[in-house]
């Protein structure tokens, strides 16, 4: 019997899954690999496919008609995701798809992998939870675009930063605009606003780092949006 890959098995999704349908699940999956930068579907296509990340990181986008960029979520390897079209017949895509580096994807048809989640209740129940999960989320990045300030909302980017990092500084790899696709502005209001803060000693801005002088501050411009 064919081993079944770690991250598959990891997977609530997949582990709820009867043993016999597990393997048919890894048969079934075609691995794809993108390059950094490269489309996997774009936005308005009718695209019946479910995936999963093996490696890398996928991110899911949205652009404005002025060419504005929303990064509305990203994938890491074990993360699964979903075309609209795999829940709705002909549904197009509400966000672009792409590779944010070098990656490889787990996709699997609609068609093919439909009747085993049909017939495994668990694995049913897991992707609705996750589905729930993604829906909550999508509501609060529609909340704080519609009521937080861009300096509330640039202040919670770099404190979950700062926290994800557990350090008083990050590296500055982020563009301004990599920042303001994260938060739904623009690359000029990000700058104003890293700048206003570094006048308020809420931040040190340097070549190559922000470093974190007055984490209360910060957070009260979150409070404030």
């Amino acid at each position: 019997m064919r081993q079944l890959p770690e991250i598959l098995v990891k997977n609530p999704v997949l582990a709820g899954l009867s043993p016999s349908d597990q393997q048919e699940t890894v048969r079934l999956a075609r691995v794809r690999s993108y390059l950094k930068g490269e489309k996997i579907i774009l936005y308005g296509d009718v695209w019946p496919h479910l995936f999963m990340v093996k490696s890398g990181e996928i991110e899911a986008i949205k652009e404005s008609g002025e060419g504005r960029i929303l990064r509305v979520v990203s994938f890491l390897a074990g993360e699964l995701f979903w075309g609209l079209a795999f829940f709705h017949e002909n549904a197009p895509m509400p966000v672009t798809l792409g590779a944010r580096e070098d990656s490889q994807i787990y996709l699997w048809a609609r068609d093919a992998i439909l009747p085993l989640l049909l017939r495994n209740g668990q694995a049913s129940w897991e992707l609705s939870r996750l589905m729930a999960e993604r829906m909550q989320r999508a509501s609060e990045i529609l909340e704080g675009l519609a009521f937080q300030p861009v300096a509330g909302r640039l202040a919670r980017f770099l404190l979950d930063n700062f926290d994800t990092a557990s350090d008083s500084a990050i590296s500055r790899d982020l563009t301004l605009d990599d920042i303001a696709a994260h938060i739904g502005t623009t690359r000029e209001m990000v700058c104003r606003a890293l700048y206003s803060f570094s006048d308020k000693k809420l931040i040190e801005v340097t070549r190559t780092e922000f470093v974190l002088t007055d984490r209360e501050g910060l957070a009260r411009m979150v409070e404030r949006g």
